[in-house]
């Protein structure tokens, strides 16, 4: 029996100890009370920030996204007017080398009748100087046929005068004396001399 004595000793002490650490617990209770309200405010405090920026960069993504969608269309706008001048040029290219073309075709259909008329011209040409030579060297030969036609008539015609002039020569000898005397004697008579005359 000796121990329950002592139990009562103890529970005497216990209840003033009792008290002690219930007081104790009280004020751990408030401190960790206070220790978690101090944390409920910083994390309280931490989620209005972290919703904030939340906000703020929800904000900033939105506006980032309609950055990014007009850029997108400003990009497929360009592209889009990019394959307009594209396709514009190609055509423009397309019908300028189609015209290029024709050009060139009609010009060496020009320049292979140009070459044949030429060709012709050239032939005629030749032609028409070997004509000028066959009738040059015709008219020459003619010429030449008419120059000995002539000396021979002139020589027949002198030949056949030279009689007639000596005959004819001799009587106005005879005359030309008979004129020459009595020419004479007119000036003699009025008293000038021939020689002086």
């Amino acid at each position: 029996m000796p121990p329950k004595k002592k139990t009562k000793k103890t529970t005497k002490k216990i209840p003033e100890k009792c008290e002690n650490d219930l007081e104790a617990k009280y004020r751990r209770s408030i401190l960790d009370i206070a220790v978690l309200q101090d944390h409920i405010a910083l994390q309280c405090e931490s989620v209005v920030k972290i919703q904030s920026d939340r906000v703020d960069l929800r904000r900033h993504m939105t506006n980032m996204e309609q950055k990014l969608q007009l850029e997108r269309q400003d990009h497929r706008d360009f592209n889009s007017d990019l394959r307009l001048q594209y396709k514009t040029m190609q055509t423009e290219l397309s019908s300028k080398v189609k015209r290029l073309e024709k050009e060139v075709s009609q010009l060496k259909e020009e320049l292979v009748l140009c070459q044949d008329e030429l060709k012709r011209e050239k032939r005629e040409r030749e032609q028409v100087e070997q004509r000028k030579d066959a009738i040059i060297s015709d008219l020459h030969h003619k010429l030449n046929n008419m120059e000995t036609d002539y000396e021979k008539i002139l020589h027949e015609t002198l030949d056949s005068l030279t009689p007639q002039l000596s005959v004819a020569g001799q009587g106005w000898k005879g005359e030309s004396a008979e004129l020459h005397q009595d020419h004479k004697e007119l000036l003699f008579e009025f008293g000038l001399s021939a020689l002086n005359i």
